[in-house]
């Protein structure tokens, strides 16, 4: 018998939706410490990560060269990141689900304070109009990867203590909105739409989840639609990347410029790609092929073939995590692990839309593959967590 079928009756489904929080005693008794992770999980993240380490030293060379004076500049960056990531991969994989349920909330209002001191002038680094990053011993961070993890961390608590109030507005679902409406609106301020969209996307998939009625999830999803294009129209470069984005051709020399070079990769790649080293786009013709747009450079090089098979990567995460979820004894564990997998899996669907020209422009890092150091240790961080909540589901 399975650790999950203690806590339901027979002949009734063990779905997110039905976990029940647990006593301390039943967790010592119910919840024992295995000594393996999900290895398939880890498998696909570290292939996910090597291939990452091969396709920023491959793209960035030149760029770095051109634009430093350095080709190894942004090699050198994205290892030591690895690094860092590799040791919060570990320290996350050894935490307890109950250390992360009892500082859940401290976690997201220190989240939340890292946002606000990025708006500060002085403390926040602005760069390219946004002012995302903050400047810590010579490195800079972004917050708004580290307050993903918050919110998740926040909302699997809230839920799994309300869990019996999740069919109420007032006292279930409308609290969360506004505690994560506060992390979207600094967030809004950067400013930083994508990511909003996606912390939007996330909570309604936690609330239906963890148990909120179909029809008032589905009544917030219009309400997101219909901020999602006042927000998309109350800024002119945003109805620019709009248009440019449903005929990116007309404005390939403007707007849409970084999106036709991407289609050109994909086309010139063919079924099997250039080869490995061989791109054209990489030579200054993709801008910052290296962060947002390395999925583009994949298509080019390793054709067809290779981008099915950073998507295969990308399925297996998908299928292992939502497999934790679905058998983890705990309702905390069982959400925290659905939330830290559509972050990542949310994050790839949308950076892969973009480079195809399926979804409007926007600046998002491919996780474990595009070069950017809070993107990386945040991705890290969480596949750490993860692993520590599938040593619980047997």
């Amino acid at each position: 018998m399975s650790q999950a079928s203690f806590l339901v009756p027979a002949g009734r489904a063990t779905s997110l939706r039905r976990l029940r929080p647990m006593s301390p005693l039943q967790r010592r008794v119910l919840m024992p410490r295995l000594t393996r992770p999900d290895l398939w999980l880890l498998v696909a993240a570290a292939a996910l990560v090597g291939f990452g380490v091969v396709m920023v030293f491959n793209v960035s060379y030149f760029h770095a060269q051109a634009r430093f004076g350095d080709p190894l500049l942004f090699f050198r960056k994205h290892l030591i990141a690895l690094g860092a990531g590799a040791v919060l991969l570990m320290a996350g994989s050894r935490i307890r689900v109950e250390f992360l349920e009892r500082w859940a909330n401290a976690i997201f209002a220190a989240a939340v304070l890292a946002l606000v001191f990025v708006l500060i002038p002085g403390i926040g680094i602005e760069r390219g109009g946004a002012q995302r990053w903050m400047s810590l011993g010579g490195f800079s961070l972004q917050p708004t990867e580290f307050a993903k993890v918050g919110v998740v961390l926040f909302a699997a608590r809230w839920i799994s203590t309300h869990r019996e109030e999740m069919h109420s507005f007032t006292r279930g679902v409308l609290p969360l909105l506004l505690a994560v409406g506060v992390c979207a609106a600094l967030i809004l301020q950067q400013p930083d739409f994508g990511t909003t969209v996606i912390l939007g996307t996330l909570t309604l998939l936690m609330l239906f989840a963890g148990g909120a009625r179909p029809l008032q999830v589905g009544a917030l999803v219009l309400a997101g639609a219909g901020l999602f294009a006042v927000g998309a129209m109350a800024a002119p470069y945003r109805v620019r990347r709009l248009f440019s984005f449903l005929d990116p051709w007309a404005q390939s020399q403007g707007d849409s410029f970084q999106l036709a070079q991407s289609l050109i990769a994909f086309g010139s790649g063919g079924a099997t790609g250039v080869g490995l080293g061989n791109s054209h786009q990489k030579m200054f013709f993709l801008p910052e092929a290296h962060t947002d747009f390395i999925f583009a450079l994949i298509g080019e090089e390793l054709g067809l073939l290779g981008a099915l098979a950073v998507l295969a990567l990308f399925a297996v995460f998908a299928v292992r995590g939502y497999r934790i979820a679905a058998r983890h004894p705990d309702s905390f564990g069982s959400l925290l692990a659905f939330g830290l997998t559509s972050v990542i899996v949310l994050s790839a669907v949308v950076n892969v839309g973009v480079v195809l020209g399926v979804l409007p422009t926007k600046g998002l890092a491919l996780p474990f593959l595009s070069y950017g150091g809070s993107a990386l240790l945040s991705a890290m961080l969480q596949v750490g967590i993860l692993a520590a909540l599938s040593r619980m589901t047997g």
